[in-house]
């Protein structure tokens, strides 16, 4: 009796071993299988990206699915960062296509900060939008206030690319399996104007 315990405890760790390994290599299967970041901003890893993609400080993607406040922080804090930056591109860009792209950010961001309000408002209990930026959105805030002439052209077309990607992510995953009806209509609404900004920057 004494042998048979120690069989079945010996063999324990093999399969404690296994699950571990069949949760790795699921995992890295799954991050390999995901779209890569391209464009990364100079100075952030992409390692750091990785995480930003699928936890964004907080605010983005992520393995479970968001609830209705984590996807409107998510969209809140975008529209935010969306908007100072296409305020900073108006001023400080020297491409012409740059400073209308940061216009229409400003316009259009602005809009979907409203559009986010009143659906959130809608929901059974009601849901307020924390815009609160990520650490990474007031970092690339600050290297755009700092950059001159075509590295500010070089640095904002960059982040928005990069922004972009992350944004379309966001609101199609919500769009397929949100919990809030309300915001799940926002993010099917919200989807073909983010890709439409992705193709209109990365065409820059």
């Amino acid at each position: 009796m004494m042998k048979k315990h120690l069989l079945i405890l010996s063999a324990a760790p093999i399969f404690a071993l296994a699950a571990c390994g069949g949760n790795s290599n699921g995992g890295t299967d799954a991050m390999n299988s995901g779209d890569t970041v391209t464009n990364v901003p100079a100075g952030e890893t992409m390692g750091d990206n990785m995480g930003t993609m699928n936890g964004m400080d907080g605010n983005a993607m992520t393995a479970a699915p968001m609830t209705g406040q984590d996807f409107a922080n998510t969209v809140a804090a975008s529209d935010a960062y969306e908007i100072a930056a296409g305020k900073l591109a108006q001023q400080k860009a020297t491409a012409a296509d740059l400073k209308s792209f940061g216009k229409q950010m400003v316009d259009d961001h602005t809009k979907s900060t409203a559009m986010l309000k009143t659906a959130a408002g809608k929901a059974s209990p009601a849901i307020t939008p924390a815009p609160a930026m990520t650490d990474e959105q007031q970092a690339n805030l600050k290297t755009l206030e700092s950059a001159t002439g075509t590295q500010f052209d070089t640095a904002y077309k960059s982040q928005q690319v990069v922004a972009h990607q992350k944004a379309l992510a966001a609101v199609q995953a919500y769009a397929k399996g949100g919990d809030v009806a309300q915001l799940r209509d926002f993010a099917k609404d919200a989807a073909p104007v983010i890709s439409k900004h992705y193709d209109m920057i990365k065409g820059m």
